[in-house]
């Protein structure tokens, strides 16, 4: 990814690095803020808790356990992105 925003935009490999990182940070602070971050027309990405619950212990199925609440990850694909990719 680093090669080929460095060779779309014309800046050197360090400074296209440099850019996904600071993308990397804003994003992850943006989310555990409890914040929404939205590109347009590509999409939204957001933190959604999951709730605890019970499950089955995968070494052992006989086993019931109790998976706690968990904050994850969401990506909301945008329509832009979704017509790119039906009309490929």
């Amino acid at each position: 990814m680093i090669d080929k925003i460095a060779e779309k935009t014309g800046v050197s490999k360090k400074q296209a690095e440099d850019m996904i990182e600071a993308f990397q940070e804003i994003t992850i602070n943006t989310l555990k803020a409890g914040e929404e971050m939205t590109l347009t027309g590509f999409g939204t990405f957001m933190a959604k808790k999951r709730t605890a619950r019970g499950g089955v212990n995968p070494q052992n199925p006989s086993e019931r356990i109790q998976i706690p609440e968990v904050t994850v990850p969401k990506f909301k694909a945008g329509k832009a992105l979704k017509d790119a990719l039906k009309n490929k």
